[in-house]
């Protein structure tokens, strides 16, 4: 409570799959002062926008969770908006934060950051180490200019923004549009149809090798809370579980969950996207005392249940 006394935030992307549990966790711990900046009214893309958002909000605070994103599919054809858009996005928001005189920056990154072939499991310290994977490149770097800048204002003008990596995310009201989705909205709805029209088989992209690590998204929204509060560093941090799963491992789990007895067919055309996943997590525990507590059979489940109520 004393930490939101007189502080007024505001979360970009807060009405989002992400924001919105970013904004519930913030008014749990008693933000009263929490601001919402609407892509209908604000298109943060646009320094105008940015400006007027800075003027109208005036915040202590901001917590930048707006971003262009999408599965596999989506990033190979998009790959010129996801790295503009988020470009901008991030590097006007935290230019004119410093220039309105902002408390702090807390700028969300994404694991697509990496390098293609890194150590598992990633230490912040081998961000540098390659280029990242190709398909989800554009994206990734764009958000990794935000660590860049942050950490040249921090040296030249003494601006605190501190730099987050959640893996990948997961949870109820995920986006579930095939075209978009990310693996495990697009498993769950592949599945569930498929039983519903009764049909023996589905559909999957690459051939099951690849892994990933998931993050069920209010997890990550503490994650971000407590780091909003607590960490002031230069340095990027992880946020995640730490538990490495296969994509044909995490296809078994769905089917047992939403009860689909049919076949996969692995359509190896298409790409696996980066070949392993999985995050070193402890120096988020170490700075700002965050551990995930949501085993991924329970998330995947409650996702599952919220999907069949809501479709």
């Amino acid at each position: 409570m004393d930490f939101y006394r007189q502080r007024r935030i505001v979360v970009t992307g807060g009405a989002g799959f992400l924001g919105s549990k970013v904004v519930a966790t913030l008014k749990e711990r008693g933000c009263t002062e929490l601001f919402v900046p609407r892509s209908v009214d604000y298109d943060l893309t646009k320094e105008q926008s940015i400006i007027r958002m800075y003027e109208t909000f005036r915040p202590d605070i901001v917590i930048h969770l707006a971003a262009v994103v999408g599965g596999i599919g989506a990033n190979r054809e998009n790959p010129g908006k996801y790295f503009y858009d988020n470009l901008m996005m991030g590097t006007q928001l935290i230019e004119y934060g410093r220039l309105y005189g902002i408390e702090k920056f807390v700028a969300i990154g994404t694991v697509c950051s990496y390098p293609k072939h890194c150590p598992v499991p990633f230490k912040e310290e081998s961000l540098w180490d390659g280029y990242p994977e190709e398909t989800n490149a554009p994206y990734g770097l764009a958000k990794k200019m935000m660590l860049v800048q942050s950490q040249a204002y921090r040296d030249q003008y003494g601006f605190n923004a501190i730099f987050l990596m959640p893996v990948n995310l997961y949870g109820p009201g995920d986006n579930f549009d095939l075209s978009t989705s990310h693996v495990i909205p697009a498993l769950i709805r592949k599945c569930l149809e498929a039983k519903r029209s009764g049909l023996r088989e589905i559909a999957v992209w690459g051939d099951g090798s690849a892994s990933r690590e998931f993050l069920y998204v209010t997890d990550a929204a503490t994650g971000i809370v407590l780091a909003t509060e607590q960490y002031n560093g230069c340095l990027p941090v992880n946020l995640g579980t730490g538990q490495e799963v296969t994509i044909k491992e995490l296809v078994k789990k769905i089917k047992e969950l939403t009860g689909f007895e049919g076949l996969v067919l692995w359509d190896k055309d298409k790409p696996n996207g980066q070949p392993r996943r999985a995050l070193d997590i402890s120096k988020a525990n170490q700075l700002f005392g965050f551990i995930a507590t949501t085993p991924l059979e329970v998330g995947l489940a409650q996702t599952i249940n919220w999907y069949r109520a809501n479709t």
